[in-house]
């Protein structure tokens, strides 16, 4: 692995979920590896949709989903602004994608990864110049 990563929503959940074992396993390998090299970048907006999974989908209880967002401190975390909700805006409208899926990219973009992480986006896919793969598959 070779420069910043964001990292999408689903692969902080499902390294939180036991009825995924296989993805589980791989998914907090992918973190820590990213969270040792200083590599990891997550957003304002993954953060509050991880808490919002893992509460209502995985019933973790929310003081345990909020212990599990602390951990997130080793990441780099990019700050949703109004101008980086424009470029998604501008994103969605030209991919035709949606809005939320376009944030990630435009603040993934915003960050100079490399590299988003995702399960939801189509892997192979460069988007905003921002490669699309998917470490679960």
């Amino acid at each position: 692995m070779s420069g910043k990563v964001f990292l999408d929503t689903n692969i902080l959940t499902y390294a939180q979920d036991a009825d995924a074992p296989d993805k589980r396993r791989r998914s907090r390998e992918v973190i820590a590896e990213l969270g040792q090299s200083a590599d990891g970048v997550i957003s304002t907006q993954v953060m509050q949709e991880f808490f919002v999974t893992a509460t209502r989908k995985l019933g973790m209880p929310p003081l345990a989903a909020k212990a599990v967002l602390k951990t997130f401190a080793v990441f780099e975390v990019v700050q949703v602004s109004p101008a980086l909700i424009q470029d998604a805006v501008d994103c969605s409208i030209l991919n035709e994608l949606s809005f939320w899926d376009s944030l990630v990219l435009a603040a993934a973009a915003a960050a100079g990864c490399a590299t988003v992480y995702s399960e939801d986006l189509n892997a192979g896919q460069t988007i905003l110049g921002v490669k699309v793969q998917n470490p679960l598959a």
